[in-house]
């Protein structure tokens, strides 16, 4: 149980991270685009969701794997 949460930490401070620079990206970007000219929300909108949403996908999975492969799998004990 403490491995899940040990796992559910590092998945949360992992997204929380990635949110952040996302987020900061999209508004600088966002600025930008729309001192160059009209552009409808939807067209800054929509990229930025499905860059988000894949980019912690894959954040996640490395976490998720990254934190396996650091548990120590101790052998059972022999009752002879």
């Amino acid at each position: 149980m403490i491995d899940d949460m040990e796992i559910s930490r590092r998945t949360w401070t992992a997204a929380v991270k990635l949110a952040v620079v996302l987020s900061v990206l999209a508004a600088g970007i966002a600025f930008g685009v729309s001192r160059v000219g009209e552009v409808p929300q939807a067209a800054i909108v929509v990229p930025v969701i499905v860059v988000a949403f894949v980019a912690s996908w894959v954040q996640t999975e490395r976490i998720r794997r990254r934190a396996i492969a650091d548990m120590v799998i101790l052998p059972a004990r022999s009752t002879y």
